[in-house]
């Protein structure tokens, strides 16, 4: 589903230069559940951009679903992250003057689904994550723990090939994390192949293999036994 060959990516700082990925080579398979580890200015969250088509390697490669990711204008790379990517932000990134379901639809307003049908498909995945009697309520009538719902349903609408969560835990606490971890799992049963950035031991343990990354290089990928959030719900 994902292949990295030899990826590097460097920022101009000043005069100089910081080289940030440093020669990254890895795969992900379709139907896996990955979390990806680092401290801050290990190079997760440049690595993350470059796969949720954000910004570009400076080199190497990188194919998505077999096609290849590279030289993309804007408006190419907003094509393909509508029909690749589903994105879960730690802020949530939610329209606050607009409902859960009109939240949640967006994706598929950009895709030029008609009105029916986006309304239709964003209370089916409003159910999938327990919320479609708050259909239309707006964000600031939400707690955290249903925003980041509302958040992974927009993420599911269209139907992408990848989910990338950027830390999507990391603005609630422990229980409502467990709750977040437990519906992405049990998204990631029905085979679909989600990528979570991390700092959290306990959530990475949530995933089926952990990628560590230290000074833009990877340290370690490993194949965990996983922990089933659901135990701690």
């Amino acid at each position: 589903m994902i292949e990295i060959n030899n990826l590097h990516k460097s920022y101009k700082m000043g005069s100089n230069s910081l080289h940030v990925l440093k020669g990254l080579n890895f795969s992900i398979k379709e139907g896996e559940l990955v979390a990806i580890m680092g401290s801050s200015g290990s190079g997760k969250s440049t690595l993350l951009n470059i796969l949720g088509m954000l910004d570009e390697a400076d080199s190497g490669e990188y194919t998505l679903d077999g096609v290849p990711i590279k030289n993309l204008n804007e408006t190419k790379a907003a094509k393909y992250r509508n029909k690749f990517l589903g994105f879960i932000f730690q802020s949530f990134n939610l329209i606050n003057y607009k409902s859960a379901m009109e939240n949640v639809a967006l994706p598929l307003y950009y895709q030029k689904v008609p009105r029916k049908q986006r309304e239709e498909k964003a209370i089916k995945y409003l159910s999938q994550v327990g919320l479609k009697e708050w259909a239309h309520h707006l964000p600031n009538e939400l707690s955290g723990g249903q925003k980041q719902r509302v958040a992974i349903a927009r993420a599911m609408a269209a139907e992408p090939k990848v989910l990338l969560a950027d830390e999507p835990t990391g603005a609630l606490d422990s229980k409502t994390s467990y709750e977040v971890m437990d519906l992405i799992q049990n998204i990631n049963d029905q085979g679909n192949t989600i990528l979570v950035v991390t700092h959290e031991e306990d959530i990475a343990h949530m995933c089926k293999r952990i990628v560590h990354l230290k000074d833009g290089v990877i340290v370690e990928d490993k194949t965990v036994d996983q922990v089933r959030a659901s135990q701690y719900v």
